[in-house]
């Protein structure tokens, strides 16, 4: 029989690309996810259980009757700009339900956790690319709830030998080249899912926060990772654990390389030969200059499928 994982939150853009490489890598998949920001039809590689990652009994169910042997937890409240508004609705979903989830895996005697966390837990970067010796000073309420689900899953090992991974993300971006799974937040915050919509007039006018940065066009820079490297980083180190080869680890999910807003625009119009219509406007409050990664060599997708190129085509086509 197939190794079975449960991942939560598996319903949605990253989790369900997840879930796609854990089914082509031979694992049996089941999904967790109150269908809040994922959608039903994102769940293709196995069944759905409906519910929420707070709710330990409600898991505690799951774990006994699919008998998982790792998770990979996905689920929680991920925009910056509301948890600065909201700040409760992220410890809740984030910090609390990953506490939660914590609870119900050693209850249930299952030891290995993969983490789905954020470069906001750094913060303001004190210098450039950001490896894992930067230190973690999250300004913003999100960044804070990942930071403390991640000390409280290293705290986890150290008591009860729980086995993990933590994957800080950087900007994931593109599409499934198979056209299976797509991108779709509501609302929409990302740039270049945002930047294609106008481009194909079937979205807003982009809103270019900033051009004012001292950056080299005085636009932000951001290191955007292609969705399908994040998934294969995802299965890559849940096999590491599996094989003994690490126990747990850190990594920073990133292509090691920046791009401004006004370079991703240019991508897309040698991509697509649209035009993003936009216009700029103020600066947002915590927005950094630049952000990036140190190039993690561990990446185990080719260097081409990062390429902002191929990351744009992919995410054009929802848009085709």
């Amino acid at each position: 029989m197939k190794e079975v994982i449960l991942v939560t939150g598996g319903a949605g853009y990253i989790g369900s690309h997840c879930c796609k490489a854990l089914a082509t890598a031979g694992f049996s998949v089941v999904v967790l996810d109150n269908l809040t920001t994922g959608h039903r039809h994102n769940v293709k590689w196995g069944p759905l259980e409906v519910g929420n990652v707070s709710h330990k009994n409600f898991v505690r169910r799951v774990l006994r009757k699919y008998k998982p042997i790792a998770v990979m937890h996905f689920a929680g409240s991920a925009y910056i700009g509301e948890s600065i508004k909201k700040p409760e609705k992220y410890y809740k979903n984030n910090t609390v339900a990953t506490l939660n989830l914590l609870e119900a895996l050693r209850e249930e005697n299952i030891d290995i956790l993969v983490f789905s966390s954020t470069c906001a837990t750094y913060g303001l970067p004190e210098y450039l690319p950001i490896d894992l010796s930067h230190p973690q000073r999250p300004i913003s309420p999100y960044g804070v709830s990942k930071y403390l689900s991640e000390q409280s899953i290293i705290n986890y090992s150290r008591l009860y030998g729980l086995r993990y991974s933590i994957l800080r993300y950087f900007n994931a971006a593109g599409g499934d080249d198979a056209g299976e799974l797509k991108e779709e937040h509501r609302p929409e915050t990302h740039l270049i899912p945002l930047a294609l919509a106008s481009a194909f007039e079937v979205g807003p006018i982009l809103q270019v926060f900033g051009c004012d940065y001292p950056t080299p066009d005085g636009t932000c820079i951001r290191d955007y990772i292609h969705v399908s490297s994040i998934a294969a980083a995802h299965v890559d180190t849940l096999n590491s654990i599996l094989s003994g080869e690490k126990t747990s680890e850190v990594r920073n999910l990133g292509s090691g390389r920046g791009y401004s807003v006004k370079e991703i625009l240019t991508a897309i119009k040698r991509v697509t030969g649209r035009e993003v219509q936009l216009r700029y406007c103020e600066r947002r409050r915590g927005d950094p200059p630049a952000l990036w990664a140190a190039r993690d060599p561990g990446i185990s997708c080719s260097e081409s499928i990062n390429d902002i190129d191929r990351i744009i085509m992919s995410a054009s086509l929802a848009f085709r």
